[in-house]
């Protein structure tokens, strides 16, 4: 892993986009070798990177803390300096996942059809690595370590831009990953992470940098997300907003209830899998909502609420339209009790961001219809939202969520970092 030195943090616009357009060529570079690195290659070089994040940690940790002392000076909600914070148990989760991904099967080469034309032509259709992946993040710094690790697992070269508030998280995390890649004869321009804090590096990448840039990915607020999707000029992968459903079906297990939801909302409350609105069924509304919500009170989560809702507890406050079309990231839930798993869903696809939504019941039928008919990357039955994270999937990480429709959606692993080309073989055939 490289980063191009600069003179300093704030360059002139000239400067960052000569800057940028270098990262881009030695990237571009880059990914033609890294198509033909060897699965085993890959792999050791991974564990290595691992071995190294470990040995970093007190530089990491260190870091960490000052881009913390930064961002409670400039006023970071509580949610935003969770998702940016690192302890030891966080950077040892960090090494996991890259042993994790280098455990994964080699998802280059793989065959993914294979047929004969009666012309006697063989037609394989084989993955292969989608180029330059480039990477616009904020807060959290273990994207460095997830997006490289699982761009060049995918036979990628990445070009990872962190946000101000990260910055010397990231670099440490950086530093300590290139010793390990290096041992292992990787192109030194596989993975770069873009040195300077000036924004006119995002726009530099969002133009594709005369093509180097095939996908960009965006992890961030709905502000940085929104920009790239308005401006990239290359293929995005990216959610806009995760709001997050759980709903309380009428044939709930109030236990199995109570728990599914404090997790969805409160694990942490700054992913985008945290659940931001709560529905339960009017059906079961006499049983089940007064626990639910006395629950997430006395967790000290503000609830905001229908009439039915604030009935039952005078802590509540009204909810308002703009609830229901809240990401909150915070410990902040709307709920509403709605008339049937019809009226769930509707209430779903008018306010949801088709990323993560579950259902909570023990009714087989209405489980599968809302799997069937809720249109979201992620559907879930007795489960909570938090499970939207490429870890749990089994892909070792995942660089974001996407919620579009063409190519990648959900979580983003090494599978969905390719695409693939046909192999024609044939014995001379000519076409008539």
């Amino acid at each position: 892993m490289t980063t191009v030195s600069v003179t300093s943090l704030k360059p002139r616009p000239e400067d960052v986009d000569a800057l940028m357009r270098e990262i881009g060529r030695r990237a571009r570079a880059a990914a033609r070798r890294m198509a033909l690195v060897p699965g085993p290659v890959k792999d050791a070089a991974l564990r290595e990177a691992a071995a190294a994040l470990r040995q970093a940690a007190p530089a990491i940790l260190a870091a960490n803390a000052a881009d913390l002392d930064e961002g409670r000076a400039k006023g970071l909600t509580a949610a935003s300096l969770d998702r940016l914070a690192l302890n030891p148990a966080r950077v040892e989760a960090i090494a996991d996942a890259l042993e994790s991904i280098a455990g994964l099967p080699d998802p280059v080469g793989r065959a993914m059809d294979s047929y004969a034309r009666p012309n006697g032509l063989r037609i394989d259709r084989v993955a292969t690595p989608l180029g330059v992946v480039g990477v616009i993040f904020e807060s959290r710094p273990n994207v460095t370590a997830d997006a490289g690790a699982l761009c060049l697992k995918a036979g990628n070269a990445a070009i990872l831009r962190a946000g101000s508030e990260s910055h010397r998280s990231a670099s440490a995390i950086a530093q300590a990953m290139s010793e390990g890649l290096s041992r292992h004869g990787l192109p030194a321009d596989a993975i770069q992470l873009v040195p300077t804090r000036d924004r006119a590096a995002v726009g530099a990448m969002l133009t594709g940098l005369d093509g180097a840039i095939d996908v960009i990915v965006p992890r961030g607020g709905k502000s940085l997300v929104a920009r790239v999707q308005d401006e990239a000029r290359v293929p995005v992968f990216a959610h806009l907003e995760g709001i997050c459903h759980v709903f309380v079906h009428a044939a709930a297990d109030l236990g199995m209830a109570r728990a599914v939801v404090r997790n969805s909302k409160l694990r942490r409350t700054g992913v985008c899998g945290a659940a931001e609105t709560l529905l339960v069924d009017r059906a079961c509304a006499a049983t089940h909502l007064a626990p639910l919500v006395t629950d997430l009170l006395e967790a000290g989560c503000a609830v905001r609420g229908d009439e039915a809702v604030r009935a039952v507890d005078p802590r509540v406050a009204p909810a308002t339209e703009a609830d229901w079309r809240t990401e909150y990231l915070d410990a902040i839930i709307a709920v509403r009790v709605v008339d049937g798993l019809d009226a769930a869903i509707d209430h779903i696809e008018t306010y949801g961001s088709h990323h993560t939504d579950s259902i909570l019941t023990e009714d087989g039928a209405a489980a599968e219809r809302f799997l069937a008919e809720v249109d979201s990357a992620i559907v879930a039955h007795n489960a909570s939202t938090q499970f939207a994270d490429g870890g749990e999937f089994g892909f070792g990480a995942e660089i974001g969520i996407a919620t579009g429709r063409m190519h990648a959606r959900g979580p983003v692993g090494v599978e969905q970092l390719t695409t693939f080309k046909y192999r024609i073989r044939g014995t001379g055939q000519i076409r008539p």
